[in-house]
């Protein structure tokens, strides 16, 4: 079955393996577009952090990804995820309130549970930053989950079904909005609501580096993207250094 595609940059598949490849595949073939989104009802082979598997329930969740021309440079990306994870969570707020929040680096929680997950991956060519895919997976109105160590869907939380179709459109706007005013305004200002929305800020926790478990608490994320903890010393961990013990 060919792909619909609508006027307003969006291609609906029934079935892919991951959309962040097929999103991959146009920008290979040339074919992307800044804002250009692919949506699947059934992800086959989702991808998470680190080389793990999105595992999600067909038809019942939100699996999709966003093709965005960064105009950042590389070093500069943290500033998109950051973008992009503020802007999903404002609109996770509207459905589950304000206990939704944002897990360093690229997980959304409602309480201690997790309800989304940002995978971005990027086009390089020389130095310069071609592309980016945003990909988004949101647990919507699936109910049971296997083998997922803290799932929480919105159907849990609220007790109904969301429209995914809706839901995916409100995202893919506030995306690309909030991308708009990283671009005209700077980071400044989405850098301090960024951290305002921190899950655990200010609270301790326990992470585990290598075989070191820290009894620790969170202060915040610095502007590389850089994760701060500390009691009386404080430390700083980069991407895929800590682990959550929850």
């Amino acid at each position: 079955m060919l792909p619909k595609k609508s006027d307003n940059l969006w291609i609906e598949l029934p079935s892919v393996d991951s959309t962040n490849n097929y999103a991959m595949g146009l920008i290979h073939e040339g074919l992307a577009q800044h804002g250009l989104t692919i949506l699947t009802a059934h992800q086959t082979k989702g991808k998470g952090q680190r080389g793990k598997v999105w595992e999600t329930e067909p038809g019942a969740n939100l699996s999709f990804s966003i093709i965005v021309k960064p105009g950042l440079l590389l070093t500069q990306s943290f500033q998109l995820l950051a973008t992009t994870a503020l802007a999903v969570r404002d609109e996770l707020e509207k459905i589950l309130g304000d206990e939704t929040k944002i897990k360093w680096p690229n997980d959304l929680y409602w309480r201690d549970r997790k309800t989304g997950g940002i995978l971005i991956e990027n086009v390089v060519r020389g130095r310069q930053w071609q592309w980016a895919v945003i990909g988004i997976g949101i647990n919507v109105n699936q109910t049971k989950f296997k083998g997922l160590k803290n799932p929480v869907s919105i159907k849990q939380v609220t007790g109904k079904d969301t429209d995914v179709l809706q839901l995916a459109q409100d995202i893919q706007k506030a995306v690309l909005t909030e991308c708009d005013h990283l671009q005209q305004q700077g980071f400044a200002g989405i850098f301090e609501s960024y951290n305002r929305q921190l899950y655990k800020l200010q609270q301790p926790v326990r992470l585990k580096k290598e075989s070191r478990i820290l009894s620790t608490n969170i202060r915040g994320v610095n502007k590389s993207g850089q994760l701060i903890t500390g009691n009386d010393v404080e430390e700083c961990f980069d991407f895929g250094e800590v682990e959550w013990l929850l």
